[in-house]
Parts: structure tokens; C-alpha cells; sequence
């Protein structure tokens, strides 16, 4: 057995310094080297033959003890928090303190544990309060404005037409500050849509009147509100050459457009589109709703300290979501950054702030479940389990991991948090 020094650290987090000696290091090395040997090809030796020496020769000595370390760490880290009762949540820092081969291996292990809920608020008198989600007419104009502006025809413009505001312009840009171009700040066969209002003030103006060939220089300042502050206020200058103009012909908001998308006649379509928006208001404000409780909760109840690492733990899963986001969209997460202006570790530090909300919220959500005995029946532990099946159909490698008891106590979990939100709703929602 190993020998574990345990040192109890701030904000609810051990250090676990644990020395695994130079015998039991052996039998690690031993279970490496079967590893190895069966995995790494070494000459004149058969499949999982290979000897210590000649894999030492092959990789060197320090890979074949680093592939042992890894197996010591993965052992005795497991023994020595089942030894000493302790539950830590999220993932262990692991530092390598000596590390050589026939010498004892020494590593600290920082553990979180989970913190308590000190003080749990008082969700049957705190309210949450409804807000209206009436479909509005200027809802409907807007749904019926963007289904128009999918059905516009877009038609060149005859020669030495002059741009309007009811024209598209396809623009060459290059824009600067000072004389230096702004990193971003130059496209190529860049699409404007005249009518629209979302451009900095003043730039379509300057466009109006132009020619295709026309080539233009122009300041504007750009608006003290602007979400690139090192240009909010600042005046910029704009170069910008015409290259194409496009008459757009779009279609009249009448019944034979209504016909063209499947529909009866325009008020049908109307009311089509007011269910869909009705439908969205209403997931939108559960969601809202929901969230609102939850931070409320989270808000009114007093903590023991988080610790770091499982605030980092929780930053970390944040940005592999927007990451994942981003790519998901087709985009690439390096060049997100780079048009937000922000580095990997602004990102964090933003995160910071909702990382320890949304941890808050796990630990009242769990506080509340253990209080109110609010927990899955196995019974609709099976009955979700046997919906998710049906979406992998004959996918053998994901129904046994669906039915893996790491998957069944994630599932148990996820549904014990859903039962325990919608008992909050109904508490809490005025």
C-alpha cells in the first residue's frame, strides 16, 4: 500500500501527497511492459513477447516507465481516497513531484470536495413572475417582411444605373484608422443590402448615388455603443470600390404570394405564422422562467467556498460548449476569437462569473431533490432509456453505451434535476 500524506487546503479542497515505493512501482512496470509488448511492434519478437530490455531499447527507459506511471497514478489515487473516505468531485490536479526509474515515485493529487449549501432559500415563498406573451401585429409584419425578402429576385442592374436604397451593391472595402488598415477591416465582393438599418450610421447614405466602377473615401465615426470598444466613438476611414448593383423585385404580400408558399390565402399564412411565433414566446418564456428560479434560488442561499478547481472544471466545459457551437455552425473557433477581439483566456475570465452561478445552481437543485426526496422511479429510469434506444437502431457500439451503468447514473441524475425543476415551477411561478 501506498503511503498517502493528506493536507487540507482553502475552499473545500485537499492535497493528497502520495509515495508509491520502488516494489510496488515493479509490479507496474511489469503490467506496462505486457502493455506495451502488446501494442508495439519490436523486432524478433511475436505479439506481446516483447521483454523490459527490449522495449527499453526500442522506446527508451523513460516511456516504458512513463506508461507505468500513468497505471501507478490511475491505482493508487483510487486506493488512497477509498482508504481515507474521501468523495471528491470533478477531476484531480495531478502533479509529479520524483519521477526515476528504481527510485520511489512521489505525486500530489488536489482534490475538490464538494461544497455544502449553508443556508438553502426559502423556495416555497419566493415567486418567480409570468410575463405576457401575446403575438403582436408588428410580429407577424416582421415573420411576413423576412419570408418576402427570401423570395426577392435579385436582377442586375442595367449599366450606369446609380445605387438607391432599394438596391443590393456588392463592395470592395478596406477600412483604416489613422492610415492603417484595421485588422478585419478589408472584404472582398462584400453584399449590402441598402434598405437594411444594421450598418454603421451614414454608410449606405454615402453609397447612394454611386456607379459599378465607382471608387469612394470616406470618415464616419463609428457609434459610441458599438460592441468593438477600440472603435466605439472613433472616426474611421472607408474605401470602398462598386463593382456590382442589383435591382431586388420582390413579390407583393398577397394572396398569390401565400398561394406560392403552400397557403390558402394571405390570412391564412398570417395565422400560421402567429401560432409558430405563439409557440416560440411560449418555449422561450419556460425557458426564462426557469432560468429566473434557478438564479433566484441560487441567489437567496448561502454557500461553503467553491473550490478553484471545480470552478475551472466548469469554465473549461463552457468553452468546449461555445467551442462546439461555433463549429457546429461551420465556423472556426480561432477565428470567432480573433472577431470579438478576445483570447482564450479573456474568454475565461468572462466565464467566471456564470461558471460559479451555474455551480450554485447544480448544488440547490441537488440540495432541494435531497430535502424533498424527489428522485426517478427505475421504472422512468427504463422508460427514457428505451426512447433513447430507439433514435440508434441497430448502432451496437451506442446502445452498450447507453445501457452502461456510467450512462444509467448520468440519466438517473438528468432526470432527478427535471423533477426537481418542475416542482420549483410549481412553487415558484406566480
Amino acid at each position: 500500500m501506498s503511503q498517502v500524506q493528506i493536507e487540507t487546503l482553502p475552499k473545500n479542497s485537499l492535497k493528497l501527497t502520495i509515495t508509491v515505493s520502488v516494489e510496488e512501482m515493479k509490479i507496474h512496470i511489469e503490467s506496462a511492459v505486457a502493455h506495451l509488448a502488446e501494442t508495439v511492434e519490436v523486432p524478433g519478437f511475436r505479439a506481446g513477447k516483447a521483454t523490459y530490455e527490449a522495449l527499453k531499447n526500442k522506446l527508451g527507459e523513460m516511456a516504458v516507465y512513463e506508461e507505468a506511471v500513468e497505471q501507478a497514478v490511475r491505482v493508487t489515487f483510487t486506493e488512497a481516497i477509498t482508504a481515507n473516505n474521501i468523495e471528491p468531485v470533478g477531476s484531480p490536479a495531478i502533479d509529479v513531484i520524483k519521477m526515476a526509474p528504481n527510485n520511489e515515485f512521489i505525486y500530489t493529487a488536489i482534490v475538490a470536495l464538494m461544497p455544502a449549501v449553508e443556508l438553502l432559500a426559502d423556495y416555497k415563498t419566493l415567486k418567480i413572475e409570468k410575463q405576457k406573451t401575446e403575438v403582436e401585429d408588428k410580429d407577424i409584419d416582421v415573420a411576413l417582411r423576412d419570408l418576402q425578402r427570401m423570395q426577392t429576385k435579385e436582377v442586375r442592374a442595367v449599366t450606369d444605373s446609380t445605387v438607391t436604397k432599394e438596391n443590393k451593391v456588392v463592395i470592395d472595402m478596406n477600412i483604416k484608422k489613422d492610415n492603417v488598415p484595421l485588422e478585419g477591416g478589408q472584404a472582398t465582393n462584400h453584399h449590402v443590402f441598402m434598405a437594411e438599418s444594421y450598418y454603421i450610421p451614414g454608410f449606405t447614405d454615402q453609397l447612394v448615388g454611386t456607379k459599378e466602377g465607382d471608387k469612394k473615401t470616406f470618415k464616419l465615426e463609428f457609434p459610441k455603443e458599438h460592441y468593438q470598444k477600440h472603435l466605439a466613438g472613433q472616426e474611421v476611414e472607408f474605401e470602398i470600390n462598386v463593382k456590382e448593383i442589383f435591382n431586388l423585385q420582390s413579390p407583393e404580400l398577397d394572396d398569390a404570394f401565400a398561394a406560392a408558399l403552400g397557403q390558402k390565402d394571405l390570412a391564412s399564412l398570417k395565422n400560421i405564422i402567429k401560432e409558430n411565433i405563439a409557440h416560440e414566446k411560449t418555449e422561450e418564456e419556460a425557458v426564462r422562467q426557469e432560468r429566473a428560479l434557478l438564479e433566484l434560488l441560487a441567489k437567496e442561499s448561502r454557500f461553503q467556498d467553491i473550490p478553484d478547481l471545480l470552478v475551472n472544471e466548469e469554465i473549461n466545459k463552457m468553452v468546449e460548449e461555445l467551442k462546439h457551437g461555433v463549429e457546429e455552425q461551420g465556423g472556426n473557433f480561432d477565428d470567432y476569437l480573433k472577431s470579438i477581439k478576445k483570447t482564450l483566456p479573456d474568454i475565461k475570465l468572462d466565464f467566471t462569473p456564470q461558471a460559479l452561478n451555474r455551480l450554485k445552481v447544480a448544488l440547490v437543485i441537488k440540495e432541494v431533490a435531497k430535502k424533498e426526496n424527489i428522485k426517478p422511479t427505475q421504472a422512468e429510469i427504463d422508460d427514457e432509456l428505451g426512447h433513447l434506444a430507439e433514435h440508434y437502431g441497430e448502432n451496437k457500439e451506442a446502445l452498450e453505451r447507453l445501457h452502461s451503468p456510467a450512462y444509467r447514473d448520468y440519466l438517473e441524475n438528468a432526470l432527478q434535476n427535471r423533477k426537481v425543476v418542475e416542482f420549483l415551477k410549481g412553487l415558484m411561478i406566480g
